[in-house]
């Protein structure tokens, strides 16, 4: 699905107005009635006091054609218009006059903090003041409103977007912004709401296909695009029958030290649960043991050293290299790596201490063959680029630094963004619980066994953060947040792939 800005789905608004005939009162009646359906499927005619907020803009509008239809449901409902301004926009009149119609008990007005109606923990609030078109700071008694509103405890969904958010920057911390506990969007999702520092405001989140113009829609290029089951089943390549495992690559898992053995086992592990026809790990001597006793598919290969990497001699063709899990930063160990590096051109696939190596020594990214895949989370990835002001800085800053050294980025997180050949790519799989040790090995090995089956490393790198998070979305419902392991996420790639092309 793709990610639009503001400025385009303005676009898509007026362009779906024309071609399909209608007025924006239409438009609005449209999207708002879906809402309103979609608050009576959950809240299956409840008793429940409902608050609704409206500002004398569209987004306002929408609140207005909300409460006609849920007071016509027979709801308890009482509208507040917010007047911020004595301006109102054409749709907000007509509906405002609409619910009048609908019901004797018209809107109060709040001009001030004294106008403040009191909001019960137990009420229902839905914000529909401001929508995506905001481009200021809310200021005064708007602000104490929206305070007010988070204060009360009460159960709050916004329309479109919380009131207080922008569509294209970050607030302030001092700013009063909506904490929502429901977001119910329309058509497509916007950027801010994946973003790690504005996320906590949106809450859940739903998206209601309101009908804009589909030719606009497809042929428009997106700011970024959300990957869910959809766009990661296209990617997917399925087996021929008449196949062996020469067919599916062999993938080289490097890295691990005396006490970090562990992590290359998850990563090796990842890779052959994900697909690869041979992997085979290059180890200190102390992992020797662990790693054919724990992990007999795979080959292993040590160093001379019996606790470090020293001398990465492989002596074979590996379809994908995958370095750095439990590596340590040892000078020989870096001396290794960048050897490594000067040897190899098919790309490679780089996490952990190989990114903090490169870190700091930058010269090594000369070294590093077209499309590698980094895979850093964001202490390594500052590490790497250095500071940025906010989310939308770090995200042109990343896509200057993948384009300048032609890479695909994999930037870890709740929702994780992936970055290649121009494109920024957000995954919408995932969960909590995979906040937990060796997760980022695990999906490592993963993208790596992708690779090693000739999946292009930006699709892989799509493909394989989908399955990682996919399988963890499956732990989770069976074993809880708080006792999913890194481990279980490995297990449960098969169920993973199966779940892929479920109904």
């Amino acid at each position: 699905m793709k990610i639009f800005s503001a400025a385009q789905l303005k676009k898509a608004d007026e362009l779906t107005i024309k071609n399909q005939n209608i007025s924006s009162t239409e438009l609005m009646e449209r999207a708002a009635s879906l809402v309103s359906a979609e608050i009576h499927k959950r809240l299956q005619n409840s008793d429940i006091a409902i608050k609704i907020f409206c500002g004398v803009g569209n987004n306002g509008g929408d609140g207005l054609v909300i409460a006609r239809h849920l007071i016509e449901k027979g709801y308890r409902v009482k509208v507040f218009v917010v007047n911020y301004s004595d301006n109102r926009s054409n749709d907000f009149l007509i509906n405002y006059d609409r619910l009048k119609e609908t019901t004797n008990d018209w809107p109060e007005y709040i001009k001030s903090e004294h106008d403040f109606p009191e909001i019960d923990q137990n009420d229902f609030v839905i914000d529909a003041i401001f929508g995506i078109g905001l481009n200021r700071p809310l200021e005064g008694w708007i602000a104490k409103l929206i305070d007010h509103i988070n204060n009360s405890k009460a159960f709050i969904l916004a329309i479109d977007m919380p009131s207080g958010l922008f569509s294209d920057r970050i607030p302030k911390k001092e700013d009063s912004l909506i904490l929502a506990n429901f977001t119910i969007s329309f058509q497509t999702p916007k950027l801010v709401f994946f973003l790690p520092q504005t996320m906590d405001y949106v809450g859940d989140l739903q998206i209601l296909d309101i009908g804009l113009d589909r030719e606009f829609l497809s042929s428009e290029k997106g700011k970024a695009e959300l990957i869910s089951k959809h766009e990661a089943r296209l990617l997917y390549k399925p087996r021929k029958s008449n196949s062996h495992k020469g067919n599916y690559g062999h993938a080289l898992v490097v890295g691990g030290s005396y006490g970090k053995i562990g992590s290359v086992l998850l990563s090796s592990k990842a890779a052959l649960r994900t697909g690869a026809g041979l992997v085979s790990t290059y180890i200190p001597k102390c992992g020797y043991s662990i790693l054919q006793t724990a992990l007999p598919e795979a080959m292993v290969i040590t160093d001379k050293n019996d606790e470090k990497l020293t001398n990465i001699d492989h002596k074979m063709d590996p379809s994908v290299i995958c370095f750095g899990m439990g590596a340590g930063k040892d000078p020989e160990t870096i001396e290794a790596f960048k050897k490594l590096l000067q040897n190899t051109h098919k790309p490679m696939l780089i996490d952990a201490d190989g990114l903090n190596m490169i870190a700091e020594n930058k010269e090594l990214l000369k070294f590093l063959p077209k499309k590698s895949v980094l895979t850093p989370h964001p202490k390594e990835l500052q590490r790497l680029i250095g500071d940025w002001k906010d989310d939308f800085d770090k995200i042109e800053k990343v896509q200057d630094f993948t384009q300048s050294h032609d890479l695909v980025l994999v930037l870890k997180g709740s929702h994780t963004f992936i970055f290649g050949d121009g494109h920024m790519y957000i995954n919408n799989s995932g969960n909590p619980g995979m906040a937990t040790a060796g997760s980022g090995d695990v999906l490592s090995g993963i993208i790596a066994g992708l690779i090693s089956q000739q999946y292009e490393p930006l699709a892989a790198a799509i493909l394989g953060v989908y399955l990682h998070g996919l399988s963890g979305d499956i732990v989770a419902e069976n074993r809880s947040y708080q006792a999913l392991i890194s481990g279980d996420i490995v297990e449960n790639m098969g169920a993973a792939f199966q779940s892929l092309f479920a109904d």
